[in-house]
């Protein structure tokens, strides 16, 4: 049965594969042919460009930013080309190897938008196992069904510049819950299940690290992802000196145990704080002192079990509003022996995801990791049958391929970026945003990327600069590397399509983004020739 399946998600592949190539014949091979030639020959160096004047000051003044202290230890790559030419204008390292941190997102949005469409949408359901009786009895199990929505929260949408919430975290789970009631269910005789099986039961990608998991962008990956799966851990001084500090966790409390060793000290005193959990635990320690006048601290702390997480949420939930819950709450992942022998009878509430667009808005305005990771396997699942990363990402060779990347220009591990094996050429970037221009979803891929100075992950950068509003571009940040790429509009009118890949330096990420983003502001004020000037 099991070897059916492999030989079905293969040939529905290879009909896809065989579909997105002939989708990909309207794009020009020969550009793709040319930027990879241009770019492995350096653009400038190979003294193509050596008379325009532009080109010429573009490089002093990036060249300067790159060897800068502390910036001239570490590796960059840089590529710059025409848009509308395909002509390159600079590059530097363009076919080596980088780790691209978040710019892997633009591969793993862009995968999405090409196969499943901006309108696409997904439908989490909570079913019943077992026949409602009369009295408001379920006899069975009641079960959440995760189908990969990255979205059940409390955000508002449509998202533009700036992310809003409405109402509490859980909001999405306490619908179903008073869906649930509303249908006349007063007692449940089994438990409350969340089944996240749609995937494998892969919630860490190869090359996370075990510091990524306690934070936020280190949130396990699930189908079932209540809240990005984290929560809020606010954390403030006691009243007095010597006064323990105070916590709240909210809801996600009755999930974890705090172990709060926090101690208030003297007004204006250091502050020093440590949280820790270990793996698999649901323990969470803290440790150190806070000054009695310090501000609430608010963490953002992953949830390592969203299945079993979002579980015990709906069972309390449930409680909360009358229902008796006879069994407990768990999990069903991909792995349980007794899957195929608890097929859901009846639905008793739903919830329809926001359109596709507007998540891909989302995941790439402010870096989502656990969403691009969705991304990658929702597509991969909707399009070939797969429900691991391994064959996702071979899914997603295809369309690179189709994208007119060169073969070995991409090596993922993740759909975030968060995996340190994750490796990718400046060139594989330009090629890749360059095809996604031709595309009829173009526009609104390019709409959905950080706007410098303006909103998303650069709306604190290249303020009150030349550069301001006029670059579009996923940012990135891991330990040890610093990366932008996306679309820019110079002073002079010409469209440019770059990428900036910086790794192996020791700077700050402030810093190292102050070196980029110098390279940025020359590339808008200095890239252009004076005929094109509007």
């Amino acid at each position: 049965m099991a070897w059916n399946r492999k030989l079905h998600a293969l040939l529905v592949g290879c009909v896809f594969f065989c579909m997105v190539i002939r989708w990909g014949a309207a794009y020009t091979a020969a550009q793709a042919r040319h930027l990879r030639s241009a770019s492995a020959q350096g653009g400038l160096e190979n003294g193509s460009l050596a008379a325009r004047a532009d080109v010429e000051r573009f490089r002093q003044r990036a060249e300067e930013a790159m060897a800068s202290a502390g910036a001239d230890k570490g590796l960059w790559g840089v590529l710059i080309t025409d848009a509308t030419t395909g002509e390159v204008l600079y590059s530097r390292n363009a076919g080596e190897y980088f780790m691209p941190a978040s710019n892997a997102k633009l591969f793993s949005t862009a995968l999405a938008l090409a196969t499943l469409g901006p309108d696409y949408r997904v439908r989490t359901t909570v079913a019943s196992v077992g026949a409602l009786d009369a009295n408001g009895v379920l006899n069975g199990d009641l079960v959440l069904l995760g189908r990969g929505d990255p979205n059940l929260s409390n955000r508002k949408f449509p998202f533009d510049r700036k992310e809003e919430h409405e109402g509490p975290p859980e909001k999405v789970l306490a619908e179903f819950a008073e869906a649930v009631v509303a249908r006349g269910v007063k007692e449940i005789t089994g438990d409350v299940v969340a089944d996240d099986s749609m995937f494998q039961h892969e919630p860490f990608p190869s090359g996370w690290i075990i510091d990524d998991m306690l934070w936020s962008y280190g949130a396990a990956v699930s189908a079932i992802s209540v809240n990005d799966n984290t929560f809020i851990l606010n954390l403030r001084p006691g009243a007095r000196e010597g006064d323990p500090a105070r916590h709240d966790a909210g809801i996600a409390g009755d999930f974890y145990v705090i172990r709060n060793s926090v101690l208030t000290t003297a007004r204006g005193s250091e502050e020093k704080l440590a949280v820790a959990r270990d793996p698999g635990s649901r323990l969470i320690r803290l440790s150190g002192t806070m000054p009695v006048d310090a501000p609430t601290r608010r963490l953002t702390i992953a949830i390592e079990q969203p299945a079993e997480y979002a579980a015990a949420l709906l069972a309390r939930l449930l409680e909360a509003r009358g229902v008796q819950i006879d069994g407990h709450s768990r999990a069903r992942h991909a792995d349980d022996p007794a899957l195929d022998a608890a097929a859901p009878q009846a639905i008793l509430a739903e919830h329809t995801s926001v359109p596709l667009s507007d998540e891909i808005r989302l995941t790439n305005k402010n870096s989502e990791n656990v969403h691009a990771e969705l991304l990658l396997l929702l597509a991969a699942h909707e399009k070939m049958g797969t429900r691991n990363y391994e064959d996702a990402l071979k899914f997603a060779s295809y369309f690179f391929r189709t994208a007119g990347i060169a073969d070995g220009d991409v090596a993922l591990s993740d759909g975030s970026g968060l995996s340190r094996k994750d490796l990718v050429t400046p060139r594989a970037i330009v090629q890749l945003l360059r095809y996604a221009a031709t595309q009829p979803w173009g526009d609104l891929y390019r709409s959905t990327l950080p706007v410098a100075g303006q909103d998303g992950t650069l709306l604190d950068r290249m303020k009150n600069t030349p550069a301001s509003a006029r670059i579009f571009a996923k940012t990135g940040t891991i330990g040890h590397g610093n990366t932008l790429s996306g679309y820019a509009t110079t002073v002079r009118g010409e469209q440019l399509i770059f990428s900036i890949l910086g790794n192996n330096n020791n700077l700050h990420a402030q810093d190292a983004n102050k070196v980029i983003d110098a390279i940025c502001v020359a590339m808008v004020e200095e890239l252009g020739q004076d005929e094109k000037r509007k």
